[in-house]
C-alpha cells in the first residue's frame, strides 16, 4: 500500500480480539480515530486483497483533465468482493455459499450503480475518515456486528456520495464456511439485524426478495420466473457458479431464508 500511504490508511480489526469487551465497532472507532489519513480502507483480517488493488485504486488518468483517484471521488466506495473456497473441489454448503455470494455481490454493485444502495460490506470498503467518525454513534454499538450495514445507511441519510467498483483488479477474496454450524450462526446474526434497518431502499428490497420467496413457498411454480434472474445476477458476478448449483440455491433458498430470519429474530443475542 506504499503508494497510497500519505492519503489512506488500511485498517483490519482483528477477529477474537476483544477490544476492553466492547467489539468489533469498538476496535474499528479505535483505529480509525488514530489514523493520521484523509481515508480508511476497511478489511476483514481474513480477506486477501487483489495483488494489483493498491495500484489500480491510486492511479489517476494520464493527460486531459487532472482527476481524482477512484477513492477520492466519493465519501463511501464500495470494492468488489469474490468468494472461493481453499479446496480443489468444493463441498456442497461451500459451492451453495459462492452462488449466494455472486448473487448478493452483483446486487450490492447493481442498486449502488442507480444511487439506490442496499448492501455494502466491511471485508472491502473504503470511507472518508471524518465522515466515517461522524456516522459512528449510527453504527448501534449495543449490537456486535453490522458496521457496514448501518454505516451504509448513515451516509445515505446523511446524502454522503457512495460509489462502486466493479474492477476485477480491486476485488479480494472471502472464504466460505465450512461447517454447518458457523454458517447458521453467521446468517442468523444478519437476519437478527433486520429490524434496525431503516433505510427505505433496504427495507424495500428486503420485502421484495421475502415476498418473492413466500410466493415460491406457496407457489412452486414460482421458480420458472425467478431462477432467471437469479441465475442472471450469479453468472454476471462469478463465471465459475455451474447450473446445479444455482439450480438447488433457488430451490432451498426460500426455506433456508425463513428459517434464518425466524431463527435470528428470536434469538436473544447476536
Amino acid at each position: 500500500m506504499d503508494e497510497c500511504q500519505e492519503h489512506i490508511t488500511v485498517v483490519i480489526p482483528q477477529k477474537g480480539i476483544n477490544d476492553e469487551g466492547k467489539g468489533k465497532k469498538h476496535a474499528l472507532y479505535r483505529l480509525i480515530s488514530a489514523a493520521e489519513t484523509d481515508y480508511v480502507w476497511m478489511m476483514d483480517d481474513d480477506v486477501l486483497p487483489a495483488p494489483t488493488a493498491n495500484s489500480s485504486l491510486c492511479e489517476r488518468p494520464i493527460g486531459g483533465t487532472p482527476s481524482n483517484s477512484l477513492y477520492e471521488a466519493s465519501d463511501l466506495l464500495i470494492l468488489p468482493l469474490r468468494m472461493e473456497s481453499e479446496r480443489e473441489k468444493p463441498s456442497l454448503l461451500e459451492r451453495l455459499q459462492i452462488a449466494e455470494y455472486a448473487a448478493i455481490q452483483q446486487l450490492t454493485i447493481e442498486t449502488a450503480k442507480r444511487g439506490h444502495a442496499v448492501m455494502c460490506s466491511g471485508a472491502n470498503l473504503i470511507a472518508k475518515r471524518d465522515r466515517w467518525l461522524e456516522s459512528y454513534p449510527d453504527l448501534h454499538p449495543e449490537i456486535p456486528s453490522g458496521d457496514d450495514m448501518f454505516l451504509l445507511e448513515s451516509f445515505k441519510r446523511r446524502g454522503l456520495k457512495i460509489a462502486v467498483s466493479e474492477s476485477e483488479e480491486l476485488t479480494a477474496i472471502v472464504r466460505p464456511h465450512t461447517s454447518w454450524s458457523e454458517f447458521w450462526k453467521q446468517r442468523m446474526r444478519w437476519a437478527g439485524k433486520a429490524p434496525k434497518y431503516t433505510d427505505k431502499d433496504i427495507l424495500c428490497c428486503g420485502a421484495i426478495v421475502l415476498i418473492a420467496n413466500v410466493i415460491q413457498v406457496l407457489c412452486p411454480v414460482a421458480l420458472i420466473v425467478k431462477f432467471p434472474i437469479e441465475y442472471h445476477l450469479i453468472k454476471k458476478r462469478d463465471k465459475s457458479v455451474g447450473f446445479g448449483t444455482a439450480l438447488l440455491l433457488e430451490v432451498v433458498y426460500p426455506f433456508y431464508m425463513l428459517i434464518c430470519l425466524i431463527g435470528g429474530l428470536f434469538r436473544r443475542r447476536w
